[in-house]
Formats: structure tokens, C-alpha cells, sequence
């Protein structure tokens, strides 16, 4: 064996997948699933009967979760499609840029900086009010394929 040290260029990422497949005919409503490039939670599931040759497929009726947009796809129900990793994370809110940029704060002590105010209006009055007020404010981040975005409030008292 060599004694000679191995390096490697880290770039921040284990490689884990954005998403994993499923079977299409196992996808249920309020499930999560990859349309267009988009991820959805679904709203509605319909399955058709197979034709004289082919697949049963599966009609998706879902909502995209960081724009609220409408989309919809066919897949045969035995084809796997994508359902991509949701996670929810608390942080507590320490400061509201002028710029639209919230400052948030880990569970480890560290601040998170890179995410900006929900475009849900009535969310964003929420935040604004709170903070303008001085409560202790903890927000709920959805993240998905990449992407964040603030999608709930918790007041847990005044500071």
C-alpha cells in the first residue's frame, strides 16, 4: 500500500440525489412529485383503465410548492416518476434587511442570510408585523431540488 496522502476537491455536496423515484400508481394525494422540473404537491390522482394494449396511467393534478402554479402530467401507473426530497427546517428570525433578505438562525448558533421574504402577502404582513412588534418569531423553510422558501410562522412570545 502507498503511504502518499489522498486529497480531494471538496465541493459542499454528498451527492445525494434531488429527488428518487416511485412508481406512478403508489404517488398519492398531498404526496410530493416532479413535474416539468417543478416540485408539486399533489392535489389529485385519477387512474384510467388500461386500453386493449397498454398501461393503466395516472392523471396528476398538483400545485407547485414555491409558486403555487397549477400543473399537470400523465404517467403510465407501473413507470416510476420523481418525487423529490421536502424537508422542513425552523430557524428563528433575527433581522429583516432593507433589500428584502431575512437573517435567520440555526440550530448550531450559526446565521443563515441567503434566503429572501415569502411573496405571499399575507405571510409577509405576518413577519413584518411581528418583527415591527419585537416578537420572537421562528419561521418554517421548506427546501426542495435546491430551492428554499419560507412557507410558515410560528410567534413563540415576546423578546
Amino acid at each position: 500500500m502507498s503511504d502518499e496522502e489522498h486529497h480531494f476537491e471538496s465541493k459542499a455536496d454528498a451527492g445525494a440525489s434531488k429527488t428518487y423515484p416511485q412508481q406512478a400508481g403508489t404517488v398519492r394525494k398531498n404526496g410530493y412529485i416532479v413535474i416539468k422540473g417543478r416540485p408539486c404537491k399533489v392535489v389529485e390522482v385519477s387512474t384510467s383503465k388500461t386500453g386493449k394494449h397498454g398501461h393503466a396511467k395516472c392523471h396528476f393534478v398538483a400545485i407547485d410548492i414555491f409558486n403555487q402554479k397549477k400543473l399537470e402530467d400523465i404517467v403510465p401507473s407501473s413507470h416510476n416518476c420523481d418525487i423529490p426530497h421536502v424537508t422542513r427546517t425552523d430557524y428563528q428570525l433575527i433581522d429583516i434587511s432593507e433589500d428584502g433578505f431575512v437573517s435567520l438562525l440555526t440550530e448550531n448558533g450559526n446565521t443563515k442570510d441567503d434566503l429572501r421574504l415569502p411573496t405571499d402577502e399575507n405571510l409577509l404582513n405576518q413577519i413584518k408585523e411581528g418583527f415591527g412588534e419585537g416578537k420572537d418569531l421562528v419561521v418554517t423553510v421548506m427546501s426542495a431540488m435546491g430551492e428554499e422558501q419560507i412557507c410558515a410562522l410560528k410567534d413563540i412570545g415576546p423578546k
